[in-house]
């Protein structure tokens, strides 16, 4: 009761001048939010409304003829349910590798009395700056026998540097003491990382996590230059081919479908073709962010930054 009084007191407190520069702050970070929004909303409602109102710009604000049928046609064309399914599974285990072993290593680095740990370290962090380049990685791809292999999608990728730093810094910021009373009991290096560091780092994990995740849910660029065989190809990569032959393929739907049954408000369009495919790759990792958004922001500050 006692904060909720001091909180109507400040209320009644407020002069003209601060009304007004609340009304206008306010009016200024919904205009933002509808901008950063908007985009979004508006592919949206026109995977779901009426395809020839769509392709004549009529859908702006809200749909026009519900309908599911895009999103039905997209998913029946060849090697899209494989690709997401091959997209997903790499999402998640890609994402539990790298944490664990970012975790690992970042923690490493923080042992002092590790043998040549500022040597390792700062060949570690060169990484960041130099790049051998295309050609040599997918040399040495080929020469790991990656090619048209699975893990191509994860090994690669399994350590990113700038994330290892994060959690680093993170786990240096925690008190020694936690460590040091756990290994006077005995407890050693393994120990006192599952059971006192790991679960303490929960938050800068669940911001490398979402770096991760992001990072391997949106990749198709590795399927370019790594995979020729079809049926390890991600949903990105798949649905970027479709792209490129958006209007082949609404043609190839539409003469699948029955005549009879077919209308101008579901008969799938270029247009329509486009935004679905863009609306099913970002929705599934849009998903992810809400569960590990309370971490994001402590992690990012705490990670970022010593003491």
């Amino acid at each position: 009761m006692g904060v909720q009084k001091e909180l109507a007191v400040k209320k009644r407190k407020l002069s003209t001048t601060d009304k007004i520069f609340y009304a206008v702050t306010y009016m200024i970070f919904a205009l933002i939010a509808f901008i950063c929004i908007y985009p979004f909303y508006y592919l949206v409602i026109n995977t779901i409304s009426r395809n020839d109102y769509v392709d004549l710009g009529l859908v702006m604000y809200k749909p026009i003829g519900f309908h599911l049928n895009n999103y039905v046609n997209i998913f029946k064309l060849d090697n899209v349910m494989n690709s997401a399914f091959i997209s997903v599974s790499r999402t998640i285990l890609g994402t539990a590798l790298t944490l664990i072993a970012t975790a690992i290593l970042g923690y490493l680095f923080t042992k002092e009395h590790m043998k040549h740990r500022k040597l390792l370290y700062r060949m570690t962090i060169v990484t960041m700056y130099f790049s051998a380049g295309m050609i040599p990685v997918y040399m040495n791809i080929r020469m790991l026998g990656l090619l048209n292999n699975y893990w191509v999608y994860i090994i690669p990728g399994l350590i990113r540097v700038y994330n290892m730093v994060l959690v680093k810094t993170f786990i240096e910021s925690l008190p020694a003491s936690l460590e040091e009373s756990a290994q006077i009991d005995g407890a050693g290096y393994v120990r006192r990382f599952v059971s006192i560091v790991f679960p303490l780092s929960k938050p800068i994990l669940a911001t490398v996590g979402l770096f991760s995740a992001v990072s391997a849910w949106n990749s198709y660029m590795d399927t370019l230059l790594y995979i020729t065989d079809s049926k390890l190809y991600t949903l990105q990569f798949t649905l970027y081919e479709y792209l490129n032959q958006a209007t082949a393929i609404a043609s190839s739907i539409n003469s699948m479908t029955d005549m009879s049954m077919l209308d101008r408000a579901t008969q799938i369009s270029t247009t329509s073709v486009r935004n679905t495919m863009a609306i099913v790759t970002i929705i599934p990792i849009i998903c992810v962010y809400p569960f590990i958004q309370r971490y994001y922001a402590q992690g990012m500050m705490i990670g970022a930054v010593k003491g």
